[in-house]
């Protein structure tokens, strides 16, 4: 009997993602480049279930019904290229190949474009929540060949985490690469949450000096209200796991951050489209930062520290450290909704902004409460300019602004650092103000490289070029737009 499903990849997502498809009913094939994992597989989590461990690549494609659904588990870049390679001499036109892993989009669109030469449909699926999610049901973000989706939706819906509701995480994203650019988005928000998390933890331990379980009973606190989400949630027992000596773990981790690489690349994605995405760019180079251990400690040692004490009252504090993480948040993800949209509307994927909350409403990282308020403005507006002018979103800043000062000030004062805080409240200074120092920028421009203004007594789109030392000609060099 022929597989319904395929899987190439037994790393930990895949092999929980296998077992996953399994037991929502499903046959599957499975193929690891080194073989031993494959009979480790059948021999242990999948003994007497629903699997087929091939041989090889051929045996792999015959064992699989028609057309054939192909899920790729592997490493980004090179190693996706060669699985394909390997599979291509083996497929027939209408085969579906599917990237499940965090491939960049760009690679995600020159596959679907060469594998479309072949007639074969290629699906980039962004997949997030982890070991858990994968096992138990994940937010699934599947964009490519739209000819595919009737195919793997009904494995993809099966297995994709559902809202408490019943609403599937998982829904058609758009063409191209657009399943993987949505993921990455989704990556970057995730490095700003964690960051601001920890900020906010790093206030309470050593601005406020409470213990662990005092934070871990003001996160559980926060758990239970509009800042519910599962990183909330795991922060508060991560600060009560404790060691068989009944010390708190979170004390003996060094405090150095690792990357794989989704939060540069929208970082990097927010520059190549002119988004102002500051405070996950913080979150990045906040990780980067950490990673300087030996040179932090030496400059400790060489530099004056705030000798200011906070001396008020902590639980007002906290109060206001809750609305502060709580507009911050707010902010991130803004930012990322708002490079959502500019790539939609540069590679024309007409992205549904709502929907996509939705898929991230369960089974992933930054699943939270308030995604249904995200939803729910674009829903409301589906041409809306900034989530910060939703009517929701709106009243809740401006509610939060006085206590987002009051900490950011604290913070200062203590010596604590707050990146993606600080600039999340830069952002909305930025956006909500009227008129911004970019005139002199502009003047300082034209002055130096003849790069031209426009003016306020003038249309839109009027450029204009003065002699500022009146050495120069007349002669200007082109506009352009960041």
């Amino acid at each position: 009997m022929l597989s319904d499903v395929g899987l190439i990849g037994l790393a930990v997502m895949g092999e929980n993602l296998v077992l996953n498809i399994e037991n929502k009913g499903f046959s599957a094939s499975i193929f690891n480049r080194s073989t031993e994992k494959i009979d480790k597989f059948l021999n242990g989590r999948g003994l007497d279930k629903k699997f087929y461990g091939a041989k090889d690549i051929g045996d792999f494609c015959r064992s699989l019904a028609t057309p054939r659904k192909i899920i790729i588990m592997v490493k980004s870049g090179n190693p996706v290229d060669r699985v394909i390679d390997q599979l291509l001499p083996h497929l027939d036109a209408g085969d579906i190949i599917i990237d499940g892993g965090n491939s960049h989009y760009k690679d995600s669109s020159k596959r679907y474009e060469n594998l479309k030469r072949e007639g074969i449909h290629f699906v980039g699926a962004g997949i997030s929540g982890g070991e858990e999610g994968a096992l138990n049901g994940p937010s699934i973000m599947p964009g490519g060949s739209a000819e595919a989706w009737p195919e793997i939706q009904p494995i993809f819906n099966k297995i994709a985490a559902q809202t408490s509701s019943g609403e599937v995480c998982c829904n058609w994203v758009g063409s191209s690469g657009s399943g993987h650019f949505v993921k990455m988005v989704h990556n970057g928000i995730e490095y700003g949450d964690m960051q601001m998390i920890c900020e906010a933890y790093h206030i309470m331990r050593f601005g406020l000096n409470l213990p662990n379980d005092k934070i871990a009973d003001v996160f559980d606190e926060w758990n239970k209200s509009e800042l519910n989400s599962y990183l909330i949630e795991i922060t508060k027992e991560i600060l009560r796991y404790e060691n068989e000596d009944g010390e708190r773990v979170v004390d003996f981790i060094l405090d150095s951050s690792g990357q794989k690489g989704t939060g540069k690349w929208t970082a990097k994605a927010a520059l190549d489209y002119g988004q102002p995405l500051s405070l996950i760019a913080e979150a990045v180079f906040a990780r980067c930062l950490s990673s300087f251990k030996e040179e932090r400690v030496e400059a400790a040692k060489s530099f004056t520290h705030s000798e200011y004490i906070f001396n008020g009252d902590k639980k007002l504090f906290v109060d206001n450290l809750k609305q502060a993480l709580y507009a911050s948040k707010i902010i991130s993800y803004t930012q990322g909704f708002q490079l959502l949209k500019a790539a939609s509307n540069e590679y024309k994927w007409d992205l549904n902004l709502g929907d996509i909350a939705l898929l991230w409403r369960g089974g992933c990282i930054i699943r939270s409460v308030f995604l249904n308020q995200i939803k729910n403005a674009y829903n409301n507006d589906k041409h809306l300019s900034n989530l910060l002018m939703d009517p929701f979103f709106n009243k809740v800043i401006n509610k939060s602004q006085d206590s987002w000062r009051v900490v950011m000030k604290e913070a200062i004062s203590l010596g604590i650092p707050t990146p993606a805080m600080s600039s999340a409240l830069a952002y909305f200074d930025g956006y909500k103000s009227e008129r911004l120092p970019s005139n002199l920028l502009q003047a300082q421009r034209d002055y130096f490289g003849a790069h031209t203004y426009e003016r306020v007594d003038k249309d839109r789109g009027l450029f204009f070029h003065t002699n500022w030392t009146g050495k120069g000609g007349q002669t200007s060099s082109s506009s352009y737009q960041v």
